[in-house]
């Protein structure tokens, strides 16, 4: 008799990061079995695994796991994860996003077939792009890191026809927010805006506003941001139903740079110094999903609203959680994690 997975155990991989962190602890809340992956160790965190690897997600040790627990899932969260260094370094996003993940996937349809795989993709497989983009807008990455998402994208793809591997792939619009209870979110030195506003506003540090002349309804970029906690319960639902494929996840809606800033400035009480700057390599001026497939695929709709985004934010950066991060030693690790 084949052997068949352990249907209430999920490995996330990245499980010590922003996302993976969050999808631990969403796991937990619904009565999973939690076997966490990452090269890096987040004491925080460690109510939420029932194990917790230290390891690369493709090395040895990582792949013995996986066959010994046989999960129903693995979640893919790890992988080197910023769009400007993925510039200066391409064979770094290739290798750890692309190279390593393809190894995975070997092994999963040769091992541990019935495990279905859910991946972290990213908006940026769309490149510039100037309208709300479905799952059939065309693909054409303008960084490293969005060309290796969309690599394995296409990975993907072809294990399912060619082996039957089960995926899901989400291609994420802007995570933003933290656990609601300041359990959990970006640590510290976090390149994301809402990241950025805070330790510039708490810190009395100068914020830099990148580009004022894009060709929008304020001259800042427009992003489509979306609940970590959200992202967190799409990948349970990806366990849960019989759903296959690619899926934006996004809020169906975009906030310009300037309503981010004014929105962070509110919650503070206090003008944040802020200074402008040039446009960053491969920033479109406008980003927005189209997440009705996934809403029609799997009944879901994004719960959390930007102003709960910004809220659950602040709670993270005013905890004694956050705090203890900022005062400890920054990891040393060449892989950044989603």
């Amino acid at each position: 008799m084949l052997q068949q997975p352990s249907k209430k155990l999920v490995v996330v991989t990245g499980a010590a990061g922003y996302i993976g962190g969050m999808t631990c602890i969403q796991l937990k809340n619904k009565g999973y079995e939690v076997i966490g992956i990452d090269q890096r160790y987040n004491s925080h965190l460690d109510s939420f695994y029932d194990e917790f690897i230290q390891s690369d997600f493709a090395e040895y040790d990582a792949l013995s796991l996986y066959k010994k627990v046989y999960p129903v899932a693995i979640i893919h969260c790890a992988g080197t994860s910023l769009v400007g260094p993925s510039f200066y370094n391409p064979y770094e996003y290739f290798n750890n996003n692309v190279s390593k993940t393809n190894n995975v996937l070997d092994f999963i349809v040769k091992n541990i077939p019935k495990t279905k795989f859910v991946f972290s993709s990213s908006a940026s497989v769309y490149g510039n792009i100037h309208k709300d983009c479905t799952e059939d807008s065309p693909t054409n990455p303008v960084s490293p890191y969005g060309e290796s998402k969309l690599m394995v994208e296409k990975l993907l793809k072809w294990y399912n026809e060619s082996a039957n591997l089960n995926y899901v792939s989400y291609r994420y619009f802007n995570a933003a927010g933290a656990d609601a209870n300041g359990r959990h979110g970006q640590e510290p030195e976090a390149t994301h805006i809402i990241a950025r506003l805070y330790d510039a506003g708490l810190n009395d540090k100068t914020f830099t506003l990148y580009g004022t002349d894009y060709d929008t309804r304020d001259g800042t970029c427009i992003r489509d941001y979306i609940h970590v906690k959200d992202i967190a319960d799409a990948h349970i639902i990806a366990i849960d139903k019989s759903i296959q494929g690619i899926y934006n996840l996004g809020s169906f809606d975009g906030y310009s740079n300037y309503e981010i800033l004014n929105k962070v400035q509110t919650m503070l009480d206090k003008k944040i110094i802020t200074t402008i700057s040039d446009k960053r390599k491969g920033d479109p001026s406008r980003l927005i999903a189209d997440s009705t497939k996934f809403k029609y695929m799997a009944n879901w709709v994004p719960q959390c609203s930007m102003d709960e985004i910004i809220t659950d934010s602040h709670t993270w950066y005013t905890s004694e959680t956050y705090s203890g991060l900022s005062a400890s030693p920054r990891f040393t690790n060449s892989a950044a994690y989603a």
